[in-house]
């Protein structure tokens, strides 16, 4: 089993910057992926972005540029930095981990909120 842990949410104005973090502990040898997504209010959960254990980045269209995924040194923690943050953004945002086996982890989720 695996745990994720979110943090970092919070309400900021628009055009300011977020970062997220989220740990995972348990078997975490086992991960392959790591990433977020997020829901915004009255939608669906939507891909954000994804980091594979060899490096490899993938970006949702409305953030590339604006929005940068990365990894600690442990591995086991990954960042999520939001730039120029737009109302759209707003949403709760939700850490996923897959593992080798197709087992996807989700955390709690922690809620970002940008102001016009």
């Amino acid at each position: 089993q695996v745990q994720l842990v979110e943090s970092g949410g919070g309400l900021v104005q628009a055009g300011g910057s977020l970062r997220l973090s989220c740990t995972a502990s348990g078997t975490i040898f086992s991960l392959n992926r790591m990433g977020w997504y997020r829901q915004p209010p009255g939608k669906q959960r939507e891909l954000v972005a994804t980091i594979t254990s060899g490096g490899s980045t993938n970006y949702a269209d409305s953030v590339k540029g604006r929005f940068t995924i990365s990894r600690g040194n442990a591995k086991n923690t990954v960042y999520l930095q939001m730039n120029s943050l737009k109302p759209e953004d707003t949403a709760v945002y939700y850490c996923n981990a897959a593992d080798v086996y197709g087992t996807n982890y989700w955390g709690k989720g922690t809620l970002v909120t940008v102001s016009s």
